[in-house]
């Protein structure tokens, strides 16, 4: 038996924890629920709690380094001070509501690639290895956020790569946000890229735009920033594309762009 404890605290023959989502298709602002199911390993151990959260891949930039690291939010307890018994199934109900600015990871039927958000479990075990869990969760776009990129497509830009950097915008809830990158129509001279940012509320989402501007011979790019408010009601693309067309023309006037 004091075998069994020994190899249990290193993970042999330790209580397993898996995560069964009712859904794993989930928008910013709404709710993914599930269940936490604890089966007891070779020996009997006490559980401190059972977490979970969601988690999101992020990049991070410091100096000339760049890497990805993995950020937990959102997190809530499940169950706590239990202990496992050798084979017995514990099943804990548990329900976690989204943030409003919780990153999209899919947009129509396309994955957009680098960006995940997953649910993480840890089981805490005194003395142990404590196990874990991740399920993957697809992010779909709220209408009014996908009103934006179905308007932007049809202004010419074209939806080139999304990414989850570390930091924080003016307005933002998150320790990161997300950045939806598109390349400019023949039209928008002097422009390398647009990059979009969603910062949803429950009334609505500021749109920041930032632009990449071309540097020349002479000249420096700058990014140049731009806001648009629009609430959660704005789902016509005609609408949101005329006001997309002039906060861009604005912005690239403000900047001395040319179209």
């Amino acid at each position: 038996m004091a075998l069994r404890n020994l190899m249990a605290r290193f993970g042999a023959g330790a209580a397993s924890v898996d995560t069964v989502l009712d859904r794993d298709v989930a928008q910013p602002g709404g709710t993914v629920s599930g269940r936490v199911v604890v089966v007891g390993g070779s020996v009997a151990q006490d559980v401190e709690e059972v977490v979970v959260g969601l988690q999101a891949r992020v990049e991070v930039e410091s100096g000339d380094s760049e890497w990805r690291e993995d950020v937990v939010f959102g997190r809530a307890r499940v169950g706590a001070g239990f202990t496992t018994v050798p084979g017995e199934r514990t099943e804990l109900p548990f329900s976690l509501r989204l943030p409003w600015q919780t990153p999209v990871t899919a947009i129509g039927r396309w994955h957009l690639r680098g960006v995940h958000v997953g649910v993480v479990t840890k089981l805490v075990i005194a003395g142990a290895v404590d196990p874990g869990d991740l399920d993957a969760v697809t992010v779909a776009p709220l209408p009014v956020q996908q009103a934006v990129v179905d308007a932007l497509g049809s202004l010419g830009w074209r939806f080139k790569h999304a990414d989850v950097e570390k930091g924080r915008l003016h307005g933002s809830d998150l320790p990161f946000y997300q950045e939806l990158e598109f390349a400019p129509p023949a039209s928008a001279r002097g422009v390398n890229e647009l990059e979009v940012t969603f910062l949803a509320d429950p009334q609505g989402v500021d749109v920041v735009l930032e632009a990449d501007r071309r540097g020349g011979l002479f000249t420096e790019g700058r990014d140049v920033v731009s806001r648009l408010r629009l609430s959660h009601a704005d789902t016509d693309r005609s609408r949101v594309a005329g006001a997309l067309e002039r906060a861009v023309r604005e912005l690239g006037a403000r900047r001395g762009w040319g179209w």
